[in-house]
């Protein structure tokens, strides 16, 4: 369980930091025409140069649930991040429910392999033309929004990338949804890792962020982690916030 939940949890880690930590610039690489889903993937390029409002803009509240189902083992724990006077992110434990086991083994490895990505060249891990293949598939519509689907391959085979899918809205250009697979598996003690992610949208901003992650091991089964992001400062957070401290 210690070998298998330290390397995972890593791995995942470095996934989410593609999309998580770092802003760079980019070149597209992608056909520059005036088609919808071509100006929708211009400006999903343009916005990764932007703060994001679950790593720079302010505190972030996090909620991590994860699992062992076939040890029938579970924990919740609610807890802040915000960015310290060395430029990293440091997270602040406010709440904790649940089996010991998954605590220790599963979501402090989590946090801790967080902090490590941090420091990783956020343009090896990139969901861009430079790590990867893009390929339009279609939109899918929602209310009056659109999004553009796109199929995403790893150019190579390397740590941190997955082979899946990436929703790109078409007002804003921001990735609302991907979903995949690890493409190199972390440690011979894993099966498979898959990921999705899905961030809502309010007045065309970042507003939550949920991430899912289940891992097939060969040791304890199936793990499972669900991490809900919520930037601090408004209200309707501040207000779950103090009840939780409550």
């Amino acid at each position: 369980m210690r070998i298998s939940a330290a390397h995972t949890v890593a791995a995942v880690a470095l996934l989410l930091a593609a999309t998580s930590y770092g802003q760079e610039s980019f070149q597209a690489g992608f056909t520059v025409d005036e088609s919808p889903p071509a100006v929708a993937f211009g400006k999903y390029i343009a916005s990764l140069r932007e703060r994001n409002p679950f790593t720079e803009s302010g505190p972030t509240s996090l909620e991590i649930e994860a699992s062992l189902p076939s040890l029938s083992k579970h924990g919740r724990m609610f807890a802040v991040r915000q960015v310290g006077a060395s430029e990293r992110s440091e997270y602040s434990a406010i709440q904790f429910d649940g089996d010991s086991t998954v605590k220790q083994q599963v979501i402090a490895r989590y946090l801790d392999a967080e902090e490590q990505a941090e420091a990783l060249p956020y343009s090896t891990v990139a969901v861009t033309p430079a790590n990867y293949k893009f390929r339009y598939l279609g939109s899918v519509q929602d209310n009056e929004t659109a999004a553009y689907i796109f199929q995403i391959a790893p150019k190579k085979k390397r740590a941190g990338l997955i082979r899946g899918q990436i929703w790109i809205d078409s007002a804003t250009g921001i990735a609302v949804h991907q979903a995949g697979r690890l493409v190199k598996r972390p440690s011979i003690f894993v099966r498979t890792v898959e990921v999705r992610r899905d961030t809502n949208l309010r007045d065309g901003l970042p507003y939550t962020r949920v991430t899912h992650v289940a891992i097939d091991t060969r040791l304890v089964g199936r793990a499972e982690l669900t991490i809900t992001e919520r930037p601090l400062q408004t209200p309707e957070q501040q207000l779950i916030t103090q009840r939780v401290l409550r």
